[in-house]
């Protein structure tokens, strides 16, 4: 019985034991974790180290056209370390209601320097057509919500790789031409020398969003045969999906237009062309875009006096 009782105080003696170097074991490797945490945090305080930040600055759209929007997104990124940091990557993506509509990858993008910050210009093509044929529902004339994703990977002392995720949303337009019609000329001066009319356009905007007309360059063809053209400068607001009137003057010589002339005078109408370009403000900034009406008819109508009902001018409608 002795001997039995012995056995088991030893037995718990050496269990005990045992337990106590677990105890240790675990205690030393908690403290040099914390000593190993504790020297890196005052490293980064004497050293000064930290994780830089980015944001997106700004989105602008230096370049919109019937064809694509030139896109170029502002990140703003701030480097608290005393060392520069290398922009190793740029992933960037633009999305509408979480389709893609362009996505890319910008290497070895620069450095950030040293306790300083810097502006890095991310340039996106937008090209319409790569969307139009993707996505059926975006038509032309059509405003779309658009979230730019972007993710910075950085490489700092102290902390490495690091992504940087930003997000910025908005809207982009999908641009239509306007649609131009010749309504008529009105004859201020007329002689086969040299007439001077005035051309009354109506211009329709069948865009979702307003336009700011500034500036209007033509040219007019009567059958075959150019009449001349210009540059206007007119500043008239077209609502979006509304008409607007615009008067241009126009100088030419009518001798030179052989049998179109005849047959305006004989009533029997000849073909007219109209093209040029539109300079628009808009809520999403300066646009060129063309004007053309093609394949439009042209006649000489009476006066009062010879028995019509428009005013004492002559005029083609």
């Amino acid at each position: 019985m002795a001997s039995s009782g012995t056995y088991e105080v030893v037995e718990r003696h050496v269990k005990d034991k045992d337990h106590k170097k677990d105890e240790d074991k675990g205690g030393f490797i908690e403290k040099v974790k914390d000593f190993i945490h504790d020297i890196g945090e005052k490293i980064e305080e004497a050293i000064g180290f930290g994780k830089p930040t980015a944001d997106v600055a700004a989105v602008h759209i230096p370049r919109i056209n019937l064809d694509k929007a030139d896109i170029v997104v502002d990140v703003l990124i701030k480097n608290p370390n005393p060392v520069p940091i290398p922009l190793i990557d740029i992933n960037y993506l633009i999305e509408s209601d979480g389709r893609k509509l362009v996505s890319g990858l910008i290497p070895d993008a620069g450095t950030i320097h040293a306790h300083g910050e810097e502006t890095v210009k991310i340039p996106v093509n937008l090209v319409y057509d790569d969307i139009k044929n993707t996505y059926d529902d975006i038509k032309p004339g059509s405003i779309v919500p658009y979230r730019i994703k972007v993710d910075l990977i950085v490489d700092v002392p102290v902390f490495g790789r690091l992504t940087l995720p930003l997000e910025k949303t908005g809207e982009i337009p999908i641009p239509y031409k306007p649609d131009i019609d010749l309504e008529k000329i009105k004859f201020r001066r007329f002689s086969f020398e040299e007439t001077v009319a005035v051309l009354h356009l109506k211009v329709e905007n069948k865009n979702d969003f307003d336009l700011g007309l500034n500036s209007l360059d033509y040219e007019v063809w009567l059958s075959d045969v150019s009449i001349g053209g210009a540059e206007l400068s007119n500043s008239t607001k077209i609502d979006k999906n509304g008409i607007s009137y615009i008067d241009i003057p126009i100088t030419f010589r009518p001798k030179d237009f052989g049998s179109a002339l005849w047959d305006m005078i004989r009533g029997k109408g000849t073909g007219y062309t109209l093209k040029g370009h539109i300079n628009a403000d808009t809520p999403f900034g300066a646009m060129n875009l063309p004007i053309s009406r093609e394949g439009g008819t042209t006649r000489l109508k009476k006066n009062k006096e010879d028995g019509g009902d428009d005013d004492d001018d002559d005029e083609v409608c």
